[in-house]
């Protein structure tokens, strides 16, 4: 192996005797001529997890097991990181499987642009969609962000790429942090904060991860991944884009009114922001007080260049008709509209 990797995977396992083979294999198996390393963090496993990296770098000296007391995601990536020697740095987990032309793929794209970051790709879910409905359509969001300026405009509804999908610069979690620990989701606080300080994010429109959804997934199980944990984290950033992208700041139209929409809002107002009336399609709704706020209907909005619409509905089927809605009335998203939710 060269002293000098131009890759570091950095990927951590917890307990995963069962799954890191295939994803080491999917790992030394690509087809790239770049040196690269597999930083491999056992956060403490108490299987055969540290037996399993231990005979694949004795087969292979691309592998650089690095063992840890547990202590959780967020520290053996952070541990990791401080391992890795590659000036570009791929994410993987465990469970997940990296297609064989996955780094050679993102790694040209980083070398052919140097104004981009981040890149991910799209991936393919490895679950089962009819059980596992929500993750699948998560993945199916996921799958159709694929520019910057999509990227960037929709982060606010949650986390534009998959965590394991990614390859950045290693300067950026010099310059801009690393992961954080915390009551929030590393991936989507890390997301958010570098797209804060100007980091360009790009999206290969192929797909070049399988990325599985076992039980045991952390966003399962973990609170850090709860709604409520998304929308506490997403309130502060958003309220900061909005004092920047806002011309009417601290003052929105908030659309969606229900008791779910409403809770969300007031993390919104406890960074600042001002709601001004609501926006519902619900006939019920329309034209009502809630709050002493009035409940408009999309053909009421003021005149575009008027007002902010932040759309702050669940429901991800609302999103087309909220967009329709808003250019109905002259409304463009990123101009005079953005999405929370």
């Amino acid at each position: 192996m060269s002293d000098h990797p131009h890759i570091s995977v950095l990927l951590p396992a917890y307990n995963a005797a069962e799954a890191l083979p295939a994803a080491l294999e999917s790992l030394l198996t690509q087809r790239t001529a770049r040196p690269f390393e597999i930083v491999a963090v056992d956060d403490g496993s108490t299987d055969a997890t540290p037996q399993v990296l231990a005979a694949a770098a004795r087969r292979d000296p691309r592998v650089r097991p690095v063992r840890l007391s547990h202590g959780g995601l967020v520290a053996a990536l952070n541990a990791g990181l401080a391992h890795c020697r590659g000036a570009y740095i791929a994410r993987m987990d465990a469970d997940d499987i990296s297609l064989p032309d996955r780094l050679e793929r993102q790694a040209a794209l980083l070398d052919a642009d140097p104004g981009t970051g981040v890149v991910s790709s799209l991936v393919a879910f490895g679950g089962d969609a009819a059980r596992q409905a929500g993750y699948a359509h998560h993945v199916a969001w996921q799958n159709r962000l694929l520019t910057h300026r999509e990227l960037s405009l929709w982060r606010f509804v949650d986390a534009p790429m998959a965590h394991p999908s990614v390859m950045f610069r290693r300067e950026l979690p010099e310059r801009f942090g690393a992961y954080r620990d915390g009551d929030f989701p590393e991936d989507f606080e890390l997301w958010l904060r570098w797209l804060e300080r100007g980091v360009r994010l790009a999206k290969i429109p192929e797909t070049l991860l399988v990325w599985n959804d076992p039980p045991q997934r952390l966003s399962r199980s973990d609170a850090r991944y709860a709604p409520e944990a998304f929308y506490r984290t997403k309130a502060a950033y958003l309220a900061r884009w909005l004092a920047a992208h806002n011309p009417f700041h601290p003052e929105i139209l908030a659309w969606g009114s229900g008791r779910v929409s409403r809770q969300r809002w007031q993390l919104l107002c406890a960074c600042g922001v001002r709601i001004r009336a609501y926006v519902d399609i619900s006939p019920r709704r329309i034209g009502q007080r809630i709050h002493g706020l009035s409940v408009l209907a999309p053909a009421g909005l003021p005149p575009q260049g008027t007002a902010f619409v932040v759309a702050g509905v669940a429901r991800r089927d609302a999103h087309e008709v909220i967009l329709s809605r808003l250019g109905e009335q002259g409304y463009a998203l990123g101009r005079d509209a953005i999405f929370m939710s």
